[in-house]
């Protein structure tokens, strides 16, 4: 009897996912079949004009529905610290932001690490005010953790900090001259 019960609860635990995951636009399911499709959706998404709305049916579609969205920096007393969003927070605190001051974010190098269905990449990534921009305000690096379900990449955590003058990117993280 125990080991009915525990299968059961193992099986609804397991559902949960994929029935939230559900009713995916069939043009979404092409950006989340390789990882290079994936990162570049990401951070195509969240990139755009001064006054250009972001498409965030899109940006949600990336992301398992537990993803976490954490930027860390240091706080006012040097500590640093870290936020933790899901998507729609994000999209609740930045997206209006981004729209309103123009922003884009590019990858300029990326290390992979991948067993099976996990990944970890290591993106390093520039961001403009403007496509037209030649120098970046800011710099860092996106610790991007995916699953692949066998059918597509789903995004589980992203975890940044930007670069500072006390913390500059270690070469092995830029691209190679």
């Amino acid at each position: 009897m125990k080991k009915v019960l525990l299968t059961g609860i193992f099986v609804f635990l397991i559902a949960i996912p994929v029935t939230a995951q559900s009713g995916e636009a069939p043009h979404h399911l092409e950006r989340t079949q390789t990882l290079d499709a994936m990162v570049e959706t990401l951070y195509a998404v969240i990139s755009g004009e001064k006054g250009e709305v972001r498409d965030w049916e899109l940006f949600r579609s990336l992301f398992h529905p537990e993803a976490r969205l954490i930027p860390s920096g240091s706080g006012r007393e040097g500590k640093v610290q870290a936020r933790f969003m899901s998507a729609d927070d994000y999209i609740a605190s930045s997206g209006k932001w981004l729209e309103e001051n123009g922003f884009y974010e590019k990858e300029i190098h990326r290390e992979t690490q991948q067993f099976g269905p996990v990944a970890h990449l290591f993106s390093t990534y520039e961001s403009y005010r403007s496509a037209s921009d030649l120098k970046p305000f800011m710099r860092g690096i996106n610790s991007i953790q995916l699953m692949n379900d066998g059918e597509r990449w789903w995004i589980l955590n992203i975890f940044w900090t930007p670069e500072t003058p006390d913390l500059p990117i270690p070469d092995k993280y830029l691209p190679k001259s």
